[in-house]
């Protein structure tokens, strides 16, 4: 029986810091191909794939901390730094691009004061342009994830976004 403590030799305070990843490292951290699989819970649990958490990756799994990170930055799936409570992912596809995607962008990004990729200040907001949400005939959309759930939003103006994310902020501010 594992004492759920890896055999790394690692600190401690980072075996502490990582000991919600440890059941996934104990179930993948030897089976071969298994990185991309490691990388998505991490991901999930943490948010995000942090420097540390790749050392601590690098170190129970043998695998070099460069492979990693060059794992990590090929795919896109996988985020390097923290994101906002509410992750926009605003839909960049045909469809959506036709229908004005670009000046829904623009209206986030002047309300939010951040570009693709960004964070706002207060952490409330990450905005990123994806390929497609498959919500062609909504077109344009965006998914909003938060800890509460995805929600959808479609036929998108500049003022319905600016009052989606303003309706959210207040939200957030118990208002």
């Amino acid at each position: 029986m594992k004492n759920n403590l890896c055999n790394c030799n690692c600190t401690s305070d980072r075996k502490e810091q990582f000991k919600d990843l440890q059941p996934v490292l104990d179930q993948y951290a030897h089976v071969p191909g298994s990185l991309i699989t490691i990388l998505q819970k991490a991901q999930d649990i943490y948010g995000y794939l942090s420097v540390d958490c790749i050392n601590h990756i690098s170190e129970v799994t043998g695998i070099k901390p460069a492979k990693i990170y060059g794992v990590a930055t090929f795919y896109a799936q996988f985020r390097l730094q923290p994101v906002g409570k509410h992750l926009i992912m605003l839909c960049q596809g045909t469809a959506c691009h036709v229908n004005g995607s670009e000046i829904i962008e623009e209206a986030i990004s002047d309300f939010l004061n951040i570009k693709d990729g960004e964070t706002t200040e207060d952490g409330l907001f990450t905005l990123n342009n994806v390929a497609c949400l498959g919500c062609c005939s909504l077109a344009p959309v965006m998914m909003i994830r938060s800890s509460e759930g995805d929600e959808t939003y479609g036929n998108l103006t500049k003022d319905s976004v600016k009052q989606i994310l303003a309706d959210i902020q207040k939200r957030e501010k118990g208002v």
